[in-house]
């Protein structure tokens, strides 16, 4: 019991200190290995600074926007291809990129993700190219449209 309560504190000053260098005006981006993209808007990162017996992953959901869900999670037919395609989207342009780094803002409303976005080759966001693709609506936490 000790050693989870040492853990969730080491993890506690990790995560804390990541979100204090917000606060910095200059931004850091984490070079951080992509593990996946769980959907349009969400990836999941290595977190090796996670200690260990904890899962060292970090979910980061991409903050301002909203796309589509995808399967069971879509609420009609139109709305999983659109999320699929968000999905895909995603991950090609993860993938075609020389640099992904991750700019950490907050935690998510639901604690288990991080907010930020994804900074491609040094400056482009993933954030403003889901809105310019037509792949994602711009969100602040008010009342979802519905995709269907």
């Amino acid at each position: 019991m000790r050693v989870f309560i040492l853990a969730v504190f080491i993890l506690a000053l990790s995560v804390t200190s990541v979100f204090a260098q917000r606060r910095n005006p200059e931004f850091v981006l984490h070079d951080w290995r992509v593990l996946r993209v769980v959907d349009g808007d969400t990836i999941e990162f290595e977190a090796l600074w996670v200690p260990r017996p904890m899962r060292q992953r970090i979910l980061l959901r991409v903050y301002g926007v909203d796309t589509p869900e995808k399967g069971h999670r879509a609420q009609c037919p139109r709305e999983a291809a659109r999320g699929q395609a968000a999905s895909e989207f995603t991950h090609r342009v993860l993938s075609n990129s020389r640099t992904v780094h991750a700019l950490i803002t907050d935690w998510d409303k639901y604690g288990g993700r991080v907010l930020g976005d994804v900074v491609l080759d040094g400056n482009i966001s993933l954030r403003a190219l889901l809105i310019q693709n037509g792949f994602a609506r711009e969100y602040f936490g008010e009342a979802k449209q519905s995709w269907c």
